[in-house]
């Protein structure tokens, strides 16, 4: 084939859409393609969409309606239009037929199908390249070419969800939980330490679900290279002692966990069919902070569940208030085909969904910034990011603020610091979510 074909790509969703992105990406240079920037450079452009809840779907409608226009109207080179990902898995007929500027269609468990979908494309071919395998056979894992900062990497221990949450889409599209062996994990992980990756944010759909997951972080901390090893997506009703324990006494784990709770009230979580009740996730926030002190605690939770009252609603609220988690999101709830909760009776108004939700992150902004003031005055280690050229200042991350979801820290240094370089740095001031502060 052409080797002067050139390929774009627009990697939409969560961080386990973005490590499947890079696996594509690998697989199509290897294939001798180059991987451009710009759309308007490429003679195929993939889009690797999400569909777990509408804004997500329409964002993902909205990237493929704006590449088709480029490939009619703004660009001569642009010659094909691939989908993949969770929007072509869970509407491959509609997508097929609403949207016929696409040219191949390519689903989560069909990633290594890429290379066949691109050469069909270049061959020419009238038809549409379709594949969109069963999760049966799926291999999980695979070389990739990363597309974070070369000093930070997400790792995937699983793919799948069998929890089955009412108002979820995950299992009826990427299938039942199925997890990666733990040697394959730890290669993963030691060519990325060898390339360079200082972080290792850890993920799946429901991490804790990983059976040994303890045994496995602690083997993970034996890769010298690797300095911080972040946990996110963590179900509440498995942080055990054992769990627990390992955060506390592995310094390279960072005391910080993603443990969405989705909601307090017991009515609410037994409608979502979350495992356990309000108590299970009281329990397993005060076990946490009774332990490590530090811990940093994320947590996401849904507002406007069918049935949810203005009482649950306060519930919820004076829950959060009391608890103060340091890092939230709030959403609202979606009704989505398929789901047993679309079908639920109580469903509340999209507008007074949205007016909770802006209740939920005022609440939390205040929250944040008083959790924020109390580090003024303390020293902390921060990962070098950047430079801001128009401010003059360096930014990174504490080990309390996980990549694109959590603030930043802002400091001052009398001589340039290099990206992904480990620095000490004291607090001066707050600005709701981020933190300035100066080298020590």
């Amino acid at each position: 084939m052409n080797s002067s074909f050139k390929i774009g790509f627009i990697s939409l969703g969560c961080p386990k859409n973005q490590i499947d992105t890079e696996i594509m990406l690998k697989i199509l240079a290897d294939g001798g393609y180059e991987i451009v920037s710009e759309d308007i450079a490429a003679d195929v452009v993939i889009i690797n969409t999400c569909a777990f809840v509408e804004s997500a779907k329409q964002e993902a409608i909205d990237n493929i309606l704006d590449v088709a226009w480029l490939k009619t109207n703004g660009s001569r080179r642009l010659k094909g239009i691939i989908v993949c990902g969770c929007l072509a898995q869970r509407y491959k007929e509609e997508v097929l037929s609403e949207l016929p500027e696409i040219d191949a269609l390519v689903g989560v468990f069909s990633i290594g199908d890429i290379l066949a979908a691109v050469r069909h494309i270049e061959a020419k071919n009238s038809s549409k390249y379709v594949s969109l395998r069963p999760p049966e056979g799926f291999v999980l894992g695979g070389e990739r070419i990363l597309t974070t900062p070369e000093y930070t990497a997400y790792i995937k221990i699983a793919e799948g969800c069998g929890n089955c949450c009412s108002y979820c889409v995950i299992p009826s599209i990427r299938g039942d939980f199925n997890p990666r062996a733990e040697g394959e994990i730890i290669k993963e992980a030691r060519e990325l330490a060898d390339i360079g990756v200082r972080e290792l944010c850890v993920v799946a759909q429901d991490t804790t679900r990983y059976e040994n997951l303890p045994r496995l972080l602690s083997e993970l901390c034996g890769i010298e290279a690797i300095k911080w090893i972040r946990l996110l997506y963590c179900h509440p009703d498995r942080i055990t002692g054992e769990l627990t324990e390992t955060i506390k006494t592995n310094d390279k784990i960072l005391k910080y966990i993603d443990m969405p709770i989705q909601h307090i009230n017991d009515q609410i979580l037994s409608s979502m069919n979350r495992r356990g009740n309000s108590e299970s996730i009281k329990s397993a926030v005060a076990r946490l902070r009774e332990s490590i002190p530090e811990m940093t605690i994320r947590t996401t939770v849904m507002v406007g569940f069918p049935g949810e009252t203005k009482e649950m609603f306060g519930e919820l609220c004076e829950f959060l208030e009391e608890t103060k988690f340091e890092r939230l999101g709030a959403f609202a709830y979606s009704a989505e085909e398929g789901t047993p909760a679309a079908g639920f009776a109580g469903q509340v108004e999209k507008k007074e969904k949205e007016r909770r939700q802006k209740a939920v992150m005022a609440l939390q902004r205040r929250i944040a910034r008083r959790q924020n003031q109390k580090k003024i005055g303390k020293t902390i280690k921060v990962l070098c990011e950047g430079f801001d050229e128009v401010g003059e200042v360096h930014y990174g991350r504490s080990e309390a603020d996980a990549p694109e979801i959590d603030g930043k820290v802002y400091f001052s240094a009398k001589s340039k610091i290099g990206e992904g370089s480990f620095v000490d740095v004291k607090i001066e001031k707050v600005i709701d979510y981020d933190l300035y502060a100066s080298i020590k």
